[in-house]
């Protein structure tokens, strides 16, 4: 636990159990009395549980996921090679319609300031594009409803960009639109943490981001774990022990979002998800981000028999990534209490080549713009381009037949806040 939270739960500790008493009490006795008390055991252990764990994982991310896209616009930038999110969104539009149309609470009033935000919104386009998606949506729910006060549409929009510390922001917020209808902040950190005031935000968007862990789970790097994923970098041909890790990770890490998100969201505003996942029933060795990512390890162990890189630091590595079920997105989603799942609809693989033909080096591109910035954070810099101009192009061009017929799906997902009486 943070020495600062850890004052503040001792202060109010205090003043609950000893308020007579509360001034003279020191740390080093209040830790006495909860060793030897098991209601107060009770009552610290709560809340060890809900500041140490989101402590922990706010540490770990910062050191693992903390490791943006690629930013510039450069050969291999986010920027040149995000056509497939770009396709995925405008499939979306019509839902995020909808779901702001249909689902958003209208209050008595139109908002003075209405709130959006996009988590991993990178260096853009994308993220500019979903903001005015959502915007334009808005202005169309608020002109159609009649108000007593006669304000037909909130007075301004702020929409608030969040991603890593370590995000290419000046690239994004030099290639902000000049002609936007919005106020435009950035805001640092992970979407892990909470990142905005309490009951402060409308609408909250993510596409192409929930996928990415707060860490790596750490079964599949320790060497005395059933799980440890040796020679690998995922979990696609993995035993079932180190899919089981990745999967709870994945659900710890949801649980810690929603409830991150429950505390910024106002009732009745909405949270609208968009992530890969693999259809039900399905095996992870035919998914195809799996695919991509599994071939990338092959390559990294290709190096290692020729004393490019070291297979210790291959076993220490995973990516921190996991591609859910549907029925397994769903489940978490469902058990959460302060949302309902309005919505849940999948979205079959769209073919974004502009020749329609998705190449292996189309698949190349959009790789390297995703895990150069992971790959060099780990192994160095020097590896890098002989990883991926020679070994990793050659193996994508082996496997590119099963790459045209996809067994990756997306999902959006349409959570709304409930209001709290």
């Amino acid at each position: 636990m943070d020495s600062q939270v850890l004052r503040t739960e001792l202060a109010r500790f205090r003043c609950t159990f000893f308020p007579a008493a509360a001034a003279q009490l020191r740390t080093k006795d209040l830790i006495s009395i909860t060793r030897s008390s098991s209601v107060l055991k009770l009552y610290f252990a709560s809340k060890l549980l809900r500041f140490g764990s989101l402590q922990r994982t706010q540490t770990s991310a910062a050191a693992i996921m903390a490791i943006p896209m690629n930013g510039g616009d450069g050969l291999y930038s986010y920027t040149k090679n995000c056509d497939i999110q770009k396709f995925v969104l405008d499939a979306c539009q019509v839902m995020i319609e909808e779901g702001i149309d249909h689902k958003l609470d209208i209050h008595a009033s139109a908002p003075k300031a209405f709130l959006v935000a996009d988590l991993g919104c990178s260096v853009g386009p994308n993220t500019f594009t979903a903001s005015q998606n959502i915007i334009q949506a808005v202005n169309l729910k608020y002109s159609c409803k009649s108000f007593t006060n006669g304000e037909s549409t909130p007075h301004e929009y702020h929409v608030f960009f969040n991603d890593h510390a370590t995000n290419d922001f000046n690239t994004l917020f030099t290639s902000l639109p000049p002609e936007r209808q919005y106020l435009a902040a950035g805001v640092p950190g992970s979407f892990y943490t909470r990142l905005f005031p309490r009951d402060s935000v409308h609408v909250i968007h993510s596409s192409y981001a929930l996928h990415w862990l707060s860490e790596v789970p750490s079964e599949v790097i320790n060497i005395n774990s059933t799980a440890y994923n040796k020679g690998r970098i995922h979990y696609r041909d993995s035993g079932m022990e180190v899919v089981k890790a990745y999967s709870a990770q994945y659900a710890k890490d949801m649980e810690i979002f929603l409830e991150a998100r429950a505390e910024e969201i106002v009732g009745g505003g909405l949270l609208m998800l968009v992530f890969p996942a693999i259809p039900n029933g399905t095996s992870p060795s035919l998914c195809t981000i799996g695919i991509l990512f599994d071939l990338l390890g092959s390559c990294l162990m290709d190096m290692a028999k020729l004393s490019k890189v070291s297979e210790a630091k291959i076993d220490s590595f995973n990516l921190p990534m996991h591609t859910a079920f549907p029925e397994e997105a769903e489940k978490l989603f469902t058990r959460n209490e302060s949302f309902s799942m309005e919505r849940m609809e999948e979205i079959p693989f769209l073919n974004p080549a502009k020749n329609g033909t998705v190449t292996s080096s189309y698949y190349y591109d959009h790789v390297r713009a995703v895990t150069e910035g992971v790959i060099e954070s780990h192994f160095g810099s020097e590896i890098k381009d002989e990883l991926f101009e020679h070994h990793y192009l050659n193996k994508l061009e082996e496997v590119n037949h099963i790459l045209r017929s996809p067994k990756s799906i997306m999902l959006f997902v349409l959570l709304k806040r409930k209001v709290v009486n």
